[in-house]
């Protein structure tokens, strides 16, 4: 099994499954984003293959595919922040990527497993969002939406392979958070606050507050993956994987200073004083997830509180060290 982006967060624990019930698996990442350490417990699992490298080396990633049953795709540049600041690169790192892997697998005939976002509904205001509704996004000046784009072109990339025989599989996470997520908190406000709150520094929450997103715990995210990888009613289609259950940046900031026991303030910062004066933000994120029921079995396990608690636990370890 190939996982491009096999260091980062999501990647790093979608290994420990697949060693756990007995693949051997190859994980590429160019460490821009992932890190090291989130697979140094894997490093002597004779089953498991470290390669550090580009996923736009055509050469390379044509090689690790051909030694490879399954190719699970989530090497991308992710992050609000790290897309802001370098657009262009989220575009070429993103599509020029896709179509690295989706070339070689189509080649070497390998299944392949697409991990877009929930960033593909952009600003719709049609709440929850279905795998089949239209996209509203927002000026193409405003940096804020390469991302979406970069990932809505990658799924057309996925299935118009799929229209020439590969078989290939899209799911679109809806906010996944857990341990190992950058301690920094870019690309996760669940991060961010966990760290802010242990340090004792004010939980920084843009805007109002009331914009409202579905948190969903890891082991969730990869079971939602690995079920769409794997099963033959997945084909061809695209899944929301996330939790259903909706709650404001705001009460999430509360729930974090209550479960960490921390006195740390709440202060509020206006988008453009971190972003600029061009980001957009949506307001809402809420998956339907009837899809992914029906035809995967897919049930999220963890709640929100309790995964919360584990990844408390986790960054808590590595911040008093």
């Amino acid at each position: 099994m190939l996982i491009t982006g096999g260091a980062g967060y999501i990647g790093s624990h979608l290994a420990d499954r697949l060693l756990a019930d007995g693949h051997s698996v190859i994980a590429l990442d160019d460490l821009s984003t992932g890190r090291l350490d989130n697979v140094a417990h894997l490093r002597d699992n004779p089953r498991f293959s470290w390669v550090q490298g580009d996923v736009r080396d055509a050469a390379l990633v044509a090689r690790l595919v051909e030694r490879s049953d399954l190719v699970f795709h989530l090497a991308a540049v992710v992050g609000v922040a790290h897309v802001v600041a370098d657009p262009l690169r989220c575009i070429q790192v993103n599509v020029g990527g896709t179509e690295s892997v989706l070339a070689a697998a189509f080649a070497h005939k390998r299944r392949v497993l697409f991990a877009s976002s929930s960033e593909v509904y952009g600003k719709s205001a049609r709440v929850p969002f279905r795998e089949e509704d239209d996209r509203v996004l927002g000026a193409t000046w405003v940096p804020r939406w390469a991302y979406a784009v970069s990932k809505a072109l990658d799924e057309h990339l996925c299935f118009a392979y799929a229209a020439r025989g590969l078989e290939v599989s899209v799911v679109r996470y809806f906010n996944s958070y857990g341990p190992r997520m950058d301690p920094q908190g870019y690309g996760s406000v669940v991060a961010r606050f966990i760290s802010q709150a242990l340090r004792g520094e004010p939980l920084t929450v843009y805007g109002s507050g009331g914009q409202t997103r579905c948190f969903t715990y890891v082991s969730d995210t990869v079971e939602g993956t690995m079920r769409a990888a794997t099963r033959t009613e997945a084909l061809g289609q695209a899944f929301n994987i996330g939790s259903d259950r909706e709650v404001t940046v705001q009460n999430l900031a509360e729930m974090v200073l209550a479960l960490t026991g921390s006195a740390s303030p709440i202060v509020h910062v206006p988008y453009e004083k971190v972003f600029g004066d061009s980001f957009e933000e949506a307001t809402r994120r809420r998956p339907a997830i009837d899809k992914a029921r029906r035809l995967l079995g897919f049930e999220p396990a963890v709640s929100l509180e309790d995964g919360l608690k584990q990844t408390i636990r986790w960054f808590a370890e590595r911040i008093h060290r």
